[in-house]
Parts: C-alpha cells; structure tokens; sequence
C-alpha cells in the first residue's frame, strides 16, 4: 500500500480526512501536534480516532506554540470568544500553526518513504484562518518540493485537502459513510479533560450546525449549561 502521513488534531475535520485517505487505499500514519493548546483533550480523541480508523501508527509530536502565545488557544490569558461567528480572523487563530504542522508531515514523510501528505483544512465552513486558503496549501506545496531530497531527487510530494471546498454538513455526510465515530471526536476550543464541549465557541457552533445541516445525529457531549 502507498503511504500518507495525515494530520490528526482529534477533531471532526482531521478524522473525516483520515478516514477518507484510508478509503482511498493509503496506509496511514496519523501525526498529532502538541502545541500547548488549552484544549489538549483533542489529543487523547486523536488517540481513540486513530485505534477506531485504523492506522500504520500514530505519532504526537511536541512543539511549545504557549511559549509565544498570541492566541486565545495557546495563551490563557486571551479567553475564547463566544459571542458567535463573526468576519476577520478571530484570536483562537495560532500563528504559523498549519506550516509547523506541515512542515513536521514531510518531514516524517520524507523517512517513512512517503510523498503524500493529507490535511484536514476547510475554506468553507471554518473560522476565517488565513492558513487554511488552497492558495496556501498550494504555495506551501510548491515549497515543499523545492526543500525536500525526495522532491530533488525526483519524488514529488503531494499535499491533499478533500475537505477545503466542503461545507461542515457535506464534510459529516463524507465521514458518516465511511463509519467514522463523530462521538470520539473533540472539536470545542476549551473542552475540559473530560472531553465536554462547551457548544458556543466558534469550533462547536459550526460543528452544531453541520450537523443539523446534515441531517446527522450530533453525538458531542456538551456541558450542562451549554445552550
């Protein structure tokens, strides 16, 4: 089987994402970031996403984005907004985070022998992040195979993003077809450990309403208080 690394964050998106690149016949291997987000849970769904999908093996990699804040998901300081879904880039944008994250995808792809790399980005439903645009997966890519030894030597390396032109409600239809488990997924910005979701941050309303949009079950669990 050809080999793909794919970014797995434990949300709906990224397990969406490895589900489909499992369909489409690659042997997977899941890579986790953790960067100091205020919603580390997201990590152990990732575990539990990756046993459920099945991969070649799962990594998680540390990376300390805390030590420079400037982001509502990496610096306490900053609270989450939960007035609603609004233009402009909001402050649980993480500076760099996606071209950290891809950078770290080649470079395992590199050593596994891979030239496939799968991101779970969306330029549809999503909260306005500059770095998740198909302009910049595809400047990315194009970097990509100018610094590689694998791109050099003539193995040029793909980036693939099936979710960017997908609302949330199709993204829910393409998982649930192919079985993905929705209730192990984390996706709220400031889940407790027990993995609770708060359902008014931007992450859990868009989540929400893809799934009623969907016609989908939402299987999240969510705090006693939340609307």
């Amino acid at each position: 089987m050809t080999k793909a690394v794919v970014l797995l964050s434990g949300g709906l998106d990224s397990a969406t994402t490895l589900a489909i690149a499992r369909d489409q016949g690659y042997e997977c291997y899941a890579l986790s970031v953790d960067y100091g987000q205020r919603h580390g849970v997201e990590l152990v769904a990732a575990e539990k996403v990756a046993r459920s999908i099945g991969v070649g093996e799962h990594r998680t990699v540390k990376v300390d984005l805390a030590g420079f804040g400037g982001s509502a998901l990496t610096d306490r300081s900053i609270d989450v907004p939960i007035e609603g879904i609004n233009a402009g880039i909001p402050v649980t944008y993480v500076p760099a985070r996606n071209t950290i994250m891809l950078s770290l995808a080649i470079a395992w792809a590199e050593v596994l022998g891979s030239y496939n790399v799968f991101i779970g980005v969306n330029a549809v439903d999503y909260s306005g992040y500059p770095d998740c645009r198909a302009e910049y997966i595809a400047a990315f890519e194009q970097m990509a195979n100018l610094a590689t030894r694998a791109a050099t030597e003539g193995n040029r390396l793909n980036i693939y993003t099936p979710l960017i032109s997908l609302t949330k409600a199709e993204i829910i239809r393409q998982g649930a077809l192919r079985g993905v488990d929705y209730s192990l997924t984390v996706s709220c910005y400031q889940a407790g450990a027990d993995g609770l979701a708060c359902g008014v941050c931007d992450s859990c309303r868009l989540r929400r309403m893809g799934f009623e949009a969907a016609g989908v079950s939402d299987p999240t669990r969510y705090w006693p208080s939340s609307p």
